[in-house]
Order: C-alpha cells, then structure tokens, then sequence
C-alpha cells in the first residue's frame, strides 16, 4: 500500500477529518492533504507520531508483509542467500544471516535499546537516511517484530 494510501485510510477508519488529523499531529490541514495526494510524503519521526497517535504498526507504511522483514532487525530478506541458518543448517525463515546464525542470535544478552544503538548506522546506511531516523524508525518496527515480542514474553 501507498503511503498516501495508508494515510488516507487510517483516518478514515479513524472518522477523521483532515483538519482532525492534522490538530492530532501538530500540523496543517494542508499537510494532511498533501500526504493523502501523494504531492509530499511525512518524514520517518511523523509516521512513527501516527502509528503511536493511532495504534497502528509501522508495517502499514511499506508494500511489503512484515514475513519480507528480518524478525530480529527489521532489514528486508527477500534474497535467499540473505536468510540466516537454523541449527541444522537449513535456511531461517524469520531471520537474516547478520542476526540469526546456526539456530542462534547473533548478538545474545542484549535487550532490544541495546540493539538499536548497535546497529542503527548499519540500517542508516542501508536505507540512505540519517543515524537518528534509523533509531526512530527501528523503535518503531523492532517492538512488532517475533525476535522482540519473544523477548518481552
């Protein structure tokens, strides 16, 4: 789904106005608008401020089911080469060969802030943004994700 799509349809179900939205995220009606119509899209923090504000998962905002996403880091795994391996050497559905190596986590006795501070230049890297929006982006996914709800547990 279209970011722009998603936005509209949160709202909708939400029975929001634009200018409701808009009062709920401090920012402009037109604001909404132009996410809804595609002209602008809302930066990594304000999608996080909507799923917070709303309940929804960040996985609303991406064109790809959350099984396309490690279940530990969140970086997409679609390449059979990337999955990681369970202890009898087959490949892992859930995880990507950084996180998951031979039925085991890679990076054991950490909790998930731990996590976060570890990787979040690699992920920055990865997907062209700053370190800061690669730290809200993963505060907001990695909560939603097996590796982290299984930890919480």
């Amino acid at each position: 789904m279209a970011m722009k799509d998603a936005i509209a349809q949160i709202r909708a179900e939400q029975k929001l106005t634009q200018e409701e939205m808009a009062r709920d995220l401090y920012v402009t009606r037109q604001a909404v608008s132009r996410w809804e119509t595609g002209e602008t899209q809302p930066g990594i923090d304000m999608v996080k401020l909507i799923c917070v504000t709303y309940g929804v998962p960040l996985e609303r905002f991406f064109d790809m089911p959350i099984e396309y996403y490690c279940q530990c880091c969140s970086m997409p795994i679609g390449d059979a080469e990337l999955h990681g391996t369970e202890a009898d050497g087959r490949a892992s559905e859930s995880y990507c060969k950084w996180c998951y190596q031979r039925g085991e986590f890679t990076a054991q006795d950490v909790d998930m802030d731990q996590f976060i501070e570890a990787t979040a230049q690699m992920e920055a890297d990865a997907l062209n943004i700053s370190r800061e929006e690669a730290v809200s982006l993963m505060a907001t996914l990695l909560p939603h994700l097996k590796r982290w709800k299984e930890q919480d547990a």
